[in-house]
């Protein structure tokens, strides 16, 4: 019996190859969509991917079972109680699937989501009636249970779905023996849940000790605690739930329509209403970029904030770093974002000749800010941060504008006046800094080193 984890970082994702030696099968449990890690880790083991298994309808990424499906002829695995475009085998309460010395046994978990299950995994060649591991999906993780409240806007309440996590955790998952190993489908930095471990890996006795939700005393205080200070959610997630219920083109498909466009025809899809996305360096973004652009670096939480800011009909021109173009796509595809019209070729030395395209983000230190601050026509200073970074402290007189709200909340921001973005290092207020010039605004500033910087130079600073 083989079981093989897979750990995406930038989206925070576990998945899981199982298999079994003698009969050559593979089972692909919660696939990243970019399937090519599945695909040659089982060849190297000399395996087939035969089937493939969603522990529930994810939210923060688009999964790939139908590129499995599609590239090995892979049988998809749903819980009985989903709904979906495709054809797909039901897996109902205490079904069994069985290959040479792997068992795989489910458990219907329905809270995080309506539909979900989590599977335990048997050596059935060491002990059929005791499972090795269990793979929790988005039901338990470790630390934290999966929150209850992202099908609130679709027909469910938050509270009864926290009610039935609370069942399926109380019946289910802590019923199985203490020393089972715990895999879920993700950890610390997703959105997922509010309290997750770093740690990948753990087993059922560890969170009957440690996990804070597993400690409620009763039904009432397990849903008060699980609903009560999630983050809130971000606007790409009910979009790509959706996206991994219906029939879609896969990433293969994405892929092959992808042209590089030399500067006239980049200029011309521009003009034609596409977006230009630069996914270089803020510093680099800051020092000169395409007029109008919206900056998102490839090395942050690139994916994450893509799908939060980006409307993902508008289509997209990228400016990337000789070489990274391929991984701007297939990062923006991750998160369902495939209207992509092309990438530039040559990148910004593209624009060499063409400097009236070229613009400028100032950067300002904290100790430059304050003082312009302290004078006249002193700009409107804009946090990006969350709620929770927000309250522990904040640049005196500024004021609050989660960047994950921007989408529907920019028009806030007033123009004909100075702003200054900042958020805790600089990612994210490079971000807003570039949404605000492609939106109009002429003169704004992003803040070097974020509130960090500020913090350092002991300026004034407020708490909520």
């Amino acid at each position: 019996m083989i079981l093989r984890p897979f750990y995406l970082a930038c989206l925070a994702h576990g998945s899981y190859l199982l298999g079994d030696e003698k009969t050559g099968v593979a089972v692909i449990v919660d696939p990243q969509r970019d399937v090519d890690v599945y695909v040659e880790e089982a060849a190297k083991l000399g395996l087939r991917i035969e089937h493939v298994l969603l522990t529930h309808f994810h939210a923060d990424f688009v999964a790939g079972h139908l590129e499995l499906r599609d590239r090995c002829g892979a049988k998809i695995h749903l819980g009985a109680r989903a709904r979906a475009d495709y054809a797909f085998s039901p897996l109902a309460d205490g079904a069994r699937l069985e290959f040479g010395s792997l068992g795989i046994g489910v458990l219907e978990t329905p809270g995080h989501t309506p539909e979900g299950v989590c599977l335990t995994v048997f050596d059935l060649a060491a002990d059929r009636d005791k499972p090795k591991a269990v793979l929790t999906g988005d039901t338990l993780f470790i630390g934290d249970v999966g929150r209850p409240d992202l099908m609130a806007s679709v027909g469910f309440k938050a509270e009864d779905l926290a009610g039935m996590l609370y069942d399926s955790l109380q019946t289910k998952l802590m019923t199985l023996p203490d020393e089972t190993l715990v895999y879920p489908a993700h950890g610390a930095g997703s959105a997922c849940g509010k309290n997750m471990s770093d740690e990948r890996v753990s087993t059922i006795g560890e969170q009957k000790l440690y996990n804070y939700a597993l400690k409620a005393r009763s039904r009432e205080e397990f849903i008060g605690l699980v609903t009560e200070g999630q983050a809130e959610a971000p606007g790409y997630f009910s979009r790509d739930a959706e996206m991994n219920r219906r029939e879609r083109s896969t990433l293969d498909a994405a892929l092959a329509a992808l042209p590089e466009l030399a500067l006239p025809q980049a200029e011309k899809a521009v003009l034609g209403g596409a977006l230009l996305l630069d996914t270089r360096d803020p510093a680099d973004f800051s020092g000169a970029h395409w007029r109008g652009a919206v900056n998102i670096g490839l090395d942050g939480k690139f994916a994450n904030w893509a799908g939060s800011v980006l409307d993902a009909g508008i289509a997209l021109v990228i400016v990337a770093d000789p070489g990274r173009e391929k991984e701007s796509v297939l990062r923006l595809a991750r998160v369902g974002i495939d209207r992509v019209a092309g990438v530039l070729k040559g990148g910004m030395r593209a624009l060499d000749a063409r400097p009236d395209l070229v613009a400028r983000t100032p950067r300002v230190t904290a100790r430059a800010l304050a003082e312009r601050l302290s004078g006249g026509n002193a700009p409107l200073v804009v946090d990006v941060r969350t709620d929770a970074e927000r309250a522990a402290g904040f640049v005196a007189g500024s004021v609050h504008l989660p960047l994950a709200q921007w989408p529907r909340r920019l028009a806030e921001v007033p123009k004909g006046r100075p702003v200054a973005v900042y958020c805790a290092g600089g990612y994210r207020s490079s971000i807003a800094a570039s949404l605000l010039r492609s939106a109009g605004h002429d003169d704004v500033t992003d803040l070097v080193g974020g509130f960090g910087a500020w913090r350092e130079q002991s300026l004034p600073t407020a708490l909520s």
